[in-house]
């Protein structure tokens, strides 16, 4: 994130937070892409050994989509501003979105695991501006 003025500091660690939830997005890509029907992907999801099997291409789109999040939580990193601060937003807002959802309809975890770090970057991203 390049921007003028502001606290450097407070800059830094919401560069730092945007930076963790992008890997962990690259992370959740690897489980569900390819360690879905391994041990990682099946300990993830607590799925048996066919179950995991019968859903390794859900389980793969949604790995994509979580690309496309780090990607362009990447691309909010090592864009000017005002576009970096903008994309970063835009990104961390649809992790929030997703991980409310997802917490929502498919398993408590994930408001944890995905819809928390997601709002505690764009607070900081805010803040940050």
């Amino acid at each position: 994130m390049k921007s003028s003025g502001g606290n450097v500091q407070v800059k830094t660690t919401a560069e730092i937070l945007v930076g963790l939830v992008a890997a962990l997005h690259a992370y959740i890509l690897v489980l569900e892409m390819f360690l879905w029907e391994k041990q990682p992907g099946r300990k993830l999801s607590g799925f048996d050994a066919d179950l995991a099997r019968a859903t390794a291409p859900l389980a793969a789109n949604q790995g994509l989509y979580n690309g496309f999040l780090a990607a362009g939580l990447i691309w909010g990193l090592i864009a000017a501003d005002p576009t970096g601060y903008r994309v970063q937003v835009f990104f961390l807002s649809c992790v929030l979105v997703a991980g409310l959802y997802g917490g929502a309809t498919s398993n408590r975890r994930i408001l944890v695991a995905q819809a928390l770090p997601g709002a505690v970057a764009l607070a900081a991203v805010l803040v940050a501006q």
